[in-house]
């Protein structure tokens, strides 16, 4: 694994910014890394990346202890929030960052002109960053995370202040690092991205991670049954919770006419998140049984962004 924690903790005073974390990445993988703001995901990279240091457990990058420069000469990092001066051009300050990892001149000339390339700034190589705007910037700043040639890149909101077309050619570099081998650790709001570039997510609320496992995985426990209903008894109603959790229940405003002599009853709708769309079968059987009656029920899997959503709205 390139990068392990166990029970990796920061406080500051009575704060808890990070609390017990334990997690692992593997070579070659893109991590996703997804949390509201306050929920330690920068404090969690400072940390890995040697920056802070931990009030308590253990971190590991590279199979060395976080900080070590023979691991911090194999890793490259974008901040999402990042100051480069206005004054010098963008294969200038290129250059001075591969001068500080130790790059041979005709190394650095190569591989400077390649990456300006790579991030759509070739004829920008003699420009001031000062003229730079904040999508360019986020571009250089894709460059300088990956001037050494990392095993590891850590990219913190990588697409903030891109367009559509910067945001699409920033996915298309993240799988070609995934390609080329190299492990990805990103931090992002665009959620639909992170659904369509990482192999496995980590979900992190209050410091601690609430959901981890492949996009597959977390989706395949994420399904929801929509049913609109009527005629529930209070009995019925509450005999729901063996096939889920209820996280919606509206009346719809409709009238339903039922059968015998209860009259007309309010046409519910009601939303489950339940273990597998396998459940529905045997959840209208149930409804079925007692006598209520079924207009609509309809699983569904949550996307990321749905997902992340409800998890942001349970206790914890």
């Amino acid at each position: 694994m390139l990068i392990e924690t166990h029970d990796l903790c920061k406080s500051y005073g009575l704060t808890v910014a990070v609390d017990h974390l334990t997690l692992s990445v593997a070579a070659g993988e893109v991590f996703g890394f997804l949390g509201p703001n306050g929920a330690g995901k920068t404090t969690t990279v400072k940390m890995l990346l040697g920056l802070v240091s931990p009030t308590a457990g253990q971190a590991r990058i590279l199979g060395r202890p976080p900080g070590a420069p023979e691991v911090m000469g194999q890793v490259g990092f974008l901040p999402e929030q990042f100051r480069f001066p206005p004054w010098i051009t963008a294969a200038d300050f290129l250059d001075v960052h591969g001068r500080l990892v130790g790059l041979p001149a005709g190394e650095r000339r190569t591989r400077i002109a390649t990456l300006l390339a790579r991030v759509g700034l070739a004829d920008r190589a003699g420009s001031k960053l000062g003229e730079f705007s904040k999508g360019m910037l986020q571009r250089i700043g894709l460059a300088q995370a990956l001037l050494n040639r990392p095993a590891l890149v850590f990219l913190d909101e990588p697409t903030s202040g891109l367009d559509p077309l910067g945001r699409h050619e920033v996915r298309d570099l993240i799988r070609e690092l995934r390609g080329e081998g190299v492990t990805v650790f990103l931090n992002s709001h665009f959620l639909s991205e992170v659904e369509v570039t990482c192999d496995r997510v980590a979900i992190v609320k209050r410091g601690r991670v609430v959901r981890l496992g492949t996009l597959a995985d977390l989706t395949r426990q994420a399904t929801e049954v929509e049913l609109r209903v009527a005629g529930l008894t209070p009995e019925t109603e509450a005999g729901l919770a063996q096939w889920g959790r209820v996280v919606e229940r509206v009346a719809t405003g409709v009238r339903s006419q039922e059968a015998g002599v209860r009259g007309p009853a309010d046409v519910l709708r009601i939303v489950m998140a339940v273990a597998d769309e396998d459940v529905a079968p045997a959840l209208a059987a149930y409804l079925i049984g007692a006598d209520a009656q079924i207009y609509a029920l309809a699983p569904r899997r949550l996307s990321l962004e749905e997902l992340f959503m409800r998890v942001m709205q349970e206790e914890t």
